[in-house]
């Protein structure tokens, strides 16, 4: 790994860092930077497994997400934990052929799967679970910078360490992810959440890119860039209107909790 990924890395950490918001957190982190740079510093090409190692991204936060949250795991420790999962589904879509074509239909099958069941599972908790994570939001949860540094640089020699054993998945390795993921420890549900809808914007990314990476670098990264980007904006521009009706709707208090002043009067009463 070299020094400029490590800049690079500590720029995207740092941005998340001081992010209050767990949406715009992970819609920052999704952005393609370290696999543009692993694309350029490298020679790997995109293939099916690379494809399918965004599903190894959204794996590594959940894996964190259930050993921090859920079973009590230290961060840290929850980290290394995202990490043995990465490398060890990486291990195995390294060991077979995968068409890239039959990698790009299955990763977005079990996307939408993922999609409808996350939603499925939120659609009860209404309002409060959206206050929750707002208020969880303004709480400080950074780590002091002399330690951010060192976990920046603990994770960039883990990589170059790892390296001979993931080649091409170098590409999807969570590079910044392990800080992300401390840096939002008490969102990463939402987190995971968020990036998960993301993570399709990834995977444009990455189809672009495979099919134009035999013209030229240059026209496949900016393919590649222009097709994330499409495909983010798919992704969020269609939802403001309703999260704001939602919003509203949530703010507007019950039909009996209102003021008498609001109330209609009936006609021809005082």
């Amino acid at each position: 790994m070299t020094w400029s990924a490590v800049l690079l890395v500590t720029a995207v950490v740092w941005a998340v860092s001081v992010i209050r918001s767990v949406r715009l957190r992970a819609l920052v982190y999704s952005l393609p930077l370290p696999m543009t740079l692993a694309l350029v510093t490298t020679e790997y090409r995109v293939d099916g497994a690379q494809v399918l190692g965004v599903l190894g991204l959204n794996l590594f936060f959940v894996t964190v997400a259930v050993t921090h949250q859920r079973w009590r795991w230290p961060i840290l420790l929850a980290d290394v934990a995202g990490i043995a999962v990465y490398v060890a589904l990486s291990a195995g879509l390294l060991a077979v052929d995968i068409p890239f074509e039959v990698a790009l239909a299955g990763t977005l099958v079990l996307w939408l799967a993922a999609i409808l069941w996350l939603r499925r599972r939120a659609r009860p908790r209404g309002a409060s679970a959206e206050e929750a994570v707002a208020v969880a939001a303004t709480r400080p949860d950074g780590l002091p910078v002399l330690l951010k540094l060192v976990v920046i640089f603990v994770g960039a020699v883990l990589t170059a360490l790892l390296g001979a054993v993931l080649r091409g998945m170098v590409v999807t390795f969570p590079y910044s992810g392990v800080l992300v993921a401390v840096e939002a420890r008490r969102q990463l549900a939402e987190f995971s959440r968020h990036f998960a809808r993301n993570s399709l914007a990834l995977v444009g990314f990455l189809t672009a890119y495979h099919y134009l990476q035999d013209v030229s670098s240059a026209a496949a990264l900016g393919a590649g860039w222009a097709a994330f980007a499409v495909v983010a904006a798919a992704l969020h521009l269609p939802l403001r209107p309703r999260q704001v009706a939602h919003a509203r709707a949530a703010r507007r208090p019950p039909r009996a909790l209102r003021p008498a002043t609001e109330r209609p009067t009936p006609t021809g009463l005082p």
